[in-house]
């Protein structure tokens, strides 16, 4: 007997607060013992693997208990995952978390370092990764949704994944993006394992594949270019009459305020776009850097 299926598309809603402590305890350990469980049976690698997967992570959510119908799921599994794994069993798996929500994630690089000490292995590949994979979502992929979450898994070899989620202030929706390092050869184009949004808005897509031609003219730009010279043209084009656009207009740069960003980027001379977007200090919010109007500056 055939049983008939249900399919449609489902939204869900960012909800705000905290989970309750009761619930909250429980997830984290039974995300400890389902991890453990994982670990033991097929090495952590696998768990990296679960983690970068969309509907496996969903469902882990789903089994650990916490709101059926919310997108605030994805900091609050992180968030359990976390505390039901403490250093001296992340030691015993060999499975280690850094990062997490708000403040937290800005102490992603030191949790990354402080492990690798204990380690003694290289941090700063690791460190690169967390950074570029934020910058990467933040910066060059500006689709209105502001990174508020960055969760970094990594294992002893230095195999790594990230979790990270960003929300639009405007409907209250919110994106998650999973990378998987193993499946990253290129951190500026299509680097992702997957990004779960079912809205589709306007993008600026700086990582898509067809976007190389774009990435080769701001690094040329950045690195060739005398920044007097480009500013000097900016002047002048600002007394051109452009028809209506959809993107930013000249109106809306000043480009005495672009003198210290091309100073910059042209005394770093970066050799492909990826140097570029690396750079510290250089995001979104910076004078002359591409940007929808919707932009922030994190992570700078």
């Amino acid at each position: 007997m055939s049983i008939p299926q249900r399919t449609g598309i489902t939204n869900l809603p960012l909800h705000g607060g905290k989970a309750p402590a009761w619930l909250f305890g429980r997830m984290s350990k039974l995300a400890r013992e389902i991890t453990v469980a994982i670990v033991s049976e097929f090495g952590p690698q696998e768990m990296l693997n679960r983690l970068s997967d969309p509907f496996w992570f969903q469902a882990f959510g789903c089994v650990l208990g916490f709101d059926w119908h919310s997108s605030g799921i994805t900091t609050t599994v992180c968030g359990a995952l976390k505390d039901g794994i403490q250093d001296s069993l992340q030691a015993e798996l060999g499975i280690f978390i850094a990062g997490g929500k708000g403040r937290t994630s800005r102490k992603t690089p030191s949790d990354i370092i402080n492990h690798s000490e204990k380690l003694s292995v290289n941090p700063d590949p690791l460190v690169y990764a967390s950074k570029m994979s934020a910058k990467v979502d933040n910066t060059a992929l500006q689709d209105g949704y502001q990174l508020y979450h960055h969760s970094f898994f990594f294992t002893a070899d230095s195999s790594w994944a990230v979790v990270q989620q960003g929300m639009n202030e405007t409907n209250n929706f919110a994106r998650r993006y999973h990378w998987l390092g193993k499946q990253v050869t290129d951190f500026v184009c299509e680097p992702h394992n997957a990004i779960c949004s079912d809205g589709k808005p306007e993008v600026l897509n700086f990582i898509a594949a067809e976007s190389h031609p774009a990435r080769s003219i701001i690094t040329k730009i950045a690195a060739e270019e005398k920044p007097e010279k480009l500013v000097a043209q900016l002047k002048k084009l600002q007394t051109l009459n452009l028809p209506v656009r959809h993107h930013l207009e000249l109106n809306d740069i000043n480009p005495d305020r672009l003198m210290k960003i091309f100073l910059y980027t042209y005394e770093q001379q970066p050799q492909n776009f990826e140097n570029l977007l690396s750079l510290a200090g250089l995001g979104p919010s910076s004078p002359g850097w591409p940007s929808m109007p919707w932009s922030a500056g994190w992570p700078r």
